[in-house]
């Protein structure tokens, strides 16, 4: 960066004392200084309303942008000093009495950096950036209370540079928050045209035939699906439409909530901006990984597209999420378009006012919402899937997660509606649960000795279950007689069983109140599937098409899915993993720009379901509870 103000620094003095220049650039023709930066050659006049004189005797005097303005400068530096201190008489406060005890100030990044981890911080580990938020899974009680930066952290997470070790003896287990899950690709193989926005003349880049860059050797886009749980990114080459790499992150704003609606309660408190700064903080670390790895520049990437539910959504541009979380549950975006207020749902804005570390006039585009939580990520998958309404075959996408998607698209009609699953079947809620990391049992089986077999991602020693592990074991458990179709485990010898074991060595059970959190994310989806096919007017066997997508979705066994009332009751042969859609989706609206205008007056033409509105949604989805198929239900009553 020095170099950088070195180099202009000295083509503007030599602007000035050429023979061909001789004058300030900065000099008007009435010899009035135009500068903005604080020459020290301006005559400032005691008339604060009279326009500067330049003063300029043949050098400038170009001082570093944090001088230009001594009284904040001065503010600034004052500040840092007193932050300082603050901390270090905190760190003594909390050291009082353990001398004993520990011989240095260690912090759990200092314990980090011993074990090999990696945590971000582009703070100078000051506690400024909140990048280092870490799990304490142990040890909570040896750690110092929390400073005054980590005011905004809730439960056992910490900021790893403020939280500093009290007893280097004591057992301190801790995780960071962003860790890299299984990469879900696409189930599909498609052919995108391309037509994209940024093109390229020569040396020249061109936005819309408007001139915007010169060619620095790449013209790259980035399609971002923002997941509630994970958040996925697709780096494309706009030229070739070539795929460059796919990289996926746990979305950091888990400590905000672990489902929409309390994240919406979080960003409507004290900390609001927290959550969007911490996904932006690690979409850019992100960026910057796969600058190094694929030896390009984030001035390269120019335009980039965002598909997510409402909530993630506008969190992600800075918008005000509180009227998503009360009736009638509408993003501001979509009222006012209901209002004739806007044209669309969607949204564009520059990068730069977001955060986002990318060319200096890159756009971010946020997919259209269609309508209360059925978000941008839904309307990808329409373009992902190619849904027509007009087609005369009824097609169904089931998009688990979080928040559970359902689309019909068919017969004249477009219909969605979304489902509050919870994250139960990615890792929530239940004690051994975990997303797609390795280790996670994607697969289990009964070896017929009261026993399973299990499959684990990277084939190593199992440390939880994920979500397709789940619906297997819930399958088997019901298959085997373990637990009953009201999710109930079965007594033996007198007593309830309190939970069942699956991995001996390590300890992974599933108990009965993991059951339930599961049995309630089940009815959810249940209820949607089961109210959307009754206004749609056709009955499960009716379905041509039925697409799963989601975060697990590549690895559910179909079977086991229908037999626990998880999926409707479609034809083996009409089910489709179709992986991830969203991502698939907002890569098509970034490299085909009508494909995206398409897209916006596609979602006009959805109708929208409120499943909670439904007279008897209560009844349909205590019925959803049971594990039983979805034939079964109502049929026996």
């Amino acid at each position: 960066m020095t170099e950088i103000f070195a180099e202009i620094l000295g083509n503007a003095q030599d602007k000035v004392t050429n023979p061909a220049g001789g004058r300030c650039p900065y000099r008007s023709a009435k010899d009035i200084c135009t500068a903005k930066f604080g020459c020290a050659n301006r005559d400032n006049p005691k008339d604060t309303s009279a326009e500067p004189v330049c003063a300029h005797d043949g050098t400038l005097d170009f001082r570093g942008a944090w001088e230009t303005r001594p009284e904040s400068y001065q503010k600034t530096k004052e500040k840092v000093a007193r932050v300082r201190q603050q901390a270090a008489e905190a760190r003594k406060d909390r050291r009082a009495g353990m001398e004993g005890k520990r011989t240095k100030t260690t912090t759990l990044f200092d314990r980090a950096d011993e074990q090999g981890l990696r945590l971000a911080s582009s703070c100078g580990r000051y506690g400024e950036c909140h990048e280092c938020i870490v799990i304490v899974n142990q040890g909570a009680e040896a750690l110092t209370p929390r400073t005054e930066f980590e005011a905004f952290l809730g439960e056992n997470y910490r900021l790893a540079c403020q939280a500093e070790i009290l007893d280097d003896a004591a057992e301190i287990s801790f995780e960071p928050l962003i860790r890299a899950p299984r990469i879900l690709e696409t189930g599909l193989e498609k052919a995108i045209e391309l037509a994209p926005a940024i093109s390229r003349d020569g040396g020249e880049v061109l936005r819309d035939g408007e001139v915007i860059d010169k060619y620095r050797g790449h013209i790259y886009g980035l399609a971002v699906d923002l997941g509630t749980t994970t958040v996925a990114a697709h780096l494309l080459d706009l030229e070739t439409g070539a795929s460059i790499a796919t990289a996926s992150f746990e979305n950091p704003q888990r400590f905000g909530g672990s489902d929409v609606m309390h994240r919406i309660s979080y960003d409507g408190g004290p900390h609001r901006g927290e959550l969007h700064k911490v996904v932006v903080n690690a979409l850019n670390r992100e960026i910057e990984a796969l600058c190094l790895r694929y030896k390009f520049t984030r001035r390269e990437i120019y335009e980039i597209v965002v598909a997510g539910n409402s909530t993630m959504r506008d969190l992600f541009f800075k918008g005000d999420v509180q009227p998503i979380g009360q009736k009638p549950y509408k993003s501001p975006i979509e009222l006012a378009f209901l209002d004739g207020k806007r044209d669309d749902t969607a949204l564009m804005i520059e990068a730069r006012k977001l955060g986002l570390r990318a060319h200096a006039k890159c756009r971010v585009h946020g997919l259209p919402l269609i309508a209360s939580h059925v978000g941008g990520d839904a309307a990808a998958s329409l373009l992902a899937l190619d849904m027509d309404p007009d087609g005369e075959e009824v097609a169904m996408l089931v998009d688990m997660g979080t928040n559970t998607e359902i689309v019909l698209a068919g017969q004249g009609r477009l219909m969605v509606a979304s489902c509050p699953a919870g994250p139960a079947f990615e890792g929530g809620l239940v004690r051994h649960g975990m997303a797609s990391y390795d280790g996670a049992i994607e697969a289990v089986s009964s070896n017929g000795a009261e026993g399973y077999d299990c499959r684990t991602i990277g084939d190593v020693p199992p440390s939880g279950l994920c979500g397709s592990g789940l619906i297997d074991i819930l399958a088997v458990l019901k298959a085997t007689g373990r637990m009953n179709e009201k999710g109930a485990l079965v007594r033996e010898k007198g007593r309830r069983n309190a939970e069942v074991m699956i991995a001996p060595e390590q300890g992974i059970t599933i108990s009965g109140q993991d059951i339930s959190h599961l049995a309630q994310a089940k009815a959810a989806s249940h209820a949607g599937q089961t109210i959307l096919l009754r206004h749609f007017g056709i009955t499960a066997g009716q379905i041509g098409r039925l697409y799963l997508a989601g975060g697990f979705a590549s690895h559910v066994d179909f079977d086991n899915a229908v037999a626990i009332g998880l999926l409707a009751p479609v034809e083996r042969t009409r089910m489709v993993k179709a992986g991830n859609t969203a991502l698939l989706g907002a890569s098509e609206a970034l490299l085909n720009q009508e494909r995206r205008k398409q897209l916006a007056q596609l979602v006009r033409r959805a109708e929208h379901v409120e499943l909670e509105s439904e007279a008897d949604f209560f009844d349909v989805f205590v019925e959803g509870c049971q594990f039983k198929p979805m034939a079964k239900i109502g049929a026996e009553n």
